[in-house]
C-alpha cells in the first residue's frame, strides 16, 4: 500500500468533509446544551416579568409571532420533540422591531430567558 504525505491541501479537504458531516470536536461541542445560570423572575427586566405573566395567563400577546414553535436548532436548550418549546417576545424599550429578548416556554412549565437572541439562556427560577 502506498503512503501519501499529508499536505496542507489534503488536510484542508479532510477538514472540509468533516465539517460538512458534522464530525469533529467543534461540532460535538456546538450541539451540547449549555449549563444554565438561573435567574430569579424578580430579577428579570420589567418587560420580561410582564411577558411571563401573559404566558401563564394565556395572552393576549402583543406580537403576532408570540407562541410560535421555537425550533432549538442550535441545541442550546435540552433536546425535546419539535413543538415542545414556544417563544415569546420580551419588548425592548426604544427598539422599533421585536428586539433580541425572548422567553422560551417548555412543555412542562419551565421557562428560559435570552437577552441576546438565543445566544445564551438563563433558566427562570420562580
Amino acid at each position: 500500500m502506498r503512503h501519501y504525505p499529508m499536505t496542507k491541501f489534503r488536510l484542508l479537504i479532510i477538514a472540509a468533509v468533516m465539517l460538512q458531516l458534522g464530525v469533529g470536536v467543534g461540532a460535538a461541542r456546538e450541539h451540547k446544551p449549555a449549563k444554565y445560570v438561573a435567574v430569579d423572575a424578580a430579577d428579570l427586566p420589567t418587560e420580561a416579568r410582564t411577558t411571563l405573566a401573559l404566558i401563564k395567563k394565556g395572552g393576549p400577546f402583543p406580537y403576532q409571532r408570540d407562541g410560535v414553535v421555537f425550533g432549538n436548532f442550535e441545541r442550546r436548550l435540552p433536546s425535546n420533540d419539535r413543538g415542545y418549546y414556544k417563544e415569546y417576545t420580551v419588548p425592548t424599550p426604544g427598539v422599533r422591531d421585536r428586539g433580541a429578548r425572548r422567553i422560551i416556554a417548555g412543555g412542562k412549565g419551565e421557562y428560559f430567558y435570552t437577552g441576546d437572541h438565543y445566544k445564551t439562556f438563563r433558566r427562570i427560577r420562580e
